[in-house]
């Protein structure tokens, strides 16, 4: 009984989440522009919809993972084309190489390799790490603008604290090193 309610709330959460940038699309359907929004968030979404629906159709059992993604699928697709509507020409061009590329190009290399090269648990196994790789890479990418400055920040405070050590140290009397300077 636990298990069955978790599983139907995560549903209904991933429902929610694949909803949640209906606010965004109405201000751009109702301004007629993209303004400064990115399609990349999306067409990676849509991807990843894409993977997971594959692996729910392929494991046996996992009919939820493949309707609510099934359900993303179709959410993202609405979005990814409103965008290509609204966006200029430049970013529809980008989306659309972005849409070739990843959600034709590398979702039926996926599909191939997967479903030809592969069988069995193998093959379930190898769907679900793309799956988790590519949501580990889609939910871990805003780290990429906070690491940099994470390790800015510390070499600037060993800078620091290095500085406040030495700062009136005098040089040794050394005389090797005395006498490498006076030549």
């Amino acid at each position: 009984m636990y298990t069955y309610v978790v599983l139907h709330a995560g549903n209904v959460i991933s429902v929610l989440v694949f909803l949640s940038p209906v606010g965004t699309f109405w201000r751009i359907v109702k301004n007629g522009s993209t303004e400064d929004f990115e399609s990349l968030p999306y067409v990676c979404t849509l991807l990843s919809s894409s993977l997971w629906t594959y692996y729910g159709i392929t494991k046996p059992g996992a009919y939820l993972v493949a309707t609510v993604n099934g359900f993303g699928i179709l959410a993202e697709a609405v979005y990814v084309v409103l965008f290509l509507i609204y966006a200029p020409r430049k970013m529809r061009v980008k989306t659309g190489i972005l849409v070739g590329i990843l959600n034709v190009g590398f979702l039926a290399a996926a599909i191939l390799v997967t479903h030809l090269a592969l069988e069995g648990d193998t093959r379930i196994d190898a769907i679900g790490f793309m799956c988790a790789g590519l949501n580990i890479i889609m939910y871990g990418s805003p780290l990429a603008a906070m690491v940099p400055n994470g390790i800015g920040f510390l070499l600037g405070t060993a800078q620091l604290i290095l500085y406040a050590i030495f700062c009136k140290a005098r040089p040794s009397n050394d005389t090797i090193s005395q006498g490498l300077l006076e030549q």
